[in-house]
């Protein structure tokens, strides 16, 4: 079995850094995800939710962070590096993940949903593939499910006034 041998005190900092990416989404009013590559304790690549303002189903923080990191080494194979994201990774992010190579994922909140790291499924640690990662879960978990929470519920609450408004007119 694959392990970690980051700090707690790297795992904090790095994930930081994508809730940093995350609230970059957050000014966009995207859903709140950031994710963010590291190699050599260097992060090579960045990036946030974009689907609603590229319109484009592939605009995922993971997505967007690993197509930065393969160009920012000048290959498409991230091994030894380590990925960071506030949100557990869907399926389609865990297939790029997968394919570039990246050794280790760590994820703030669960995505009940989505999550193709243990919520639903779990394809990074499936050994049957050619590639599989080490997979840590909850690094700061309550910020990043936060931002998540807070951001629905900030949506709600406005559909909410916009019906109210409608009903009294």
């Amino acid at each position: 079995m694959k392990e970690s041998f980051l700090t707690q005190e790297k795992k904090h900092f790095f994930m930081n850094e994508a809730i940093k990416e995350a609230h970059k989404a957050l000014a966009l009013a995207e859903v709140p995800i950031g994710a963010i590559v590291v190699l050599n304790d260097e992060i090579i690549g960045r990036g946030y939710n974009k689907r609603e303002t590229s319109q484009d189903a592939l605009s995922h923080a993971e997505v967007t962070a690993i197509k930065e990191a393969c160009n920012s080494i000048d290959s498409w194979r991230l091994e030894n590096a380590q990925l960071f994201v506030t949100l557990e990774p869907c399926p389609m992010c865990a297939g790029a993940i997968l394919q570039s190579r990246i050794e280790e994922v760590y994820f703030g909140a669960f995505d009940p949903k989505a999550g193709a790291c243990g919520s639903l499924i779990n394809l990074l640690e499936d050994t049957r593939f050619n590639h599989w990662c080490y997979v840590e879960s909850g690094v700061l978990m309550d910020p990043c499910a936060s931002l998540l929470k807070d951001f629905f519920k900030d949506i709600r609450a406005k559909k909410q006034k916009k019906k109210e408004m409608l009903e009294k007119d």
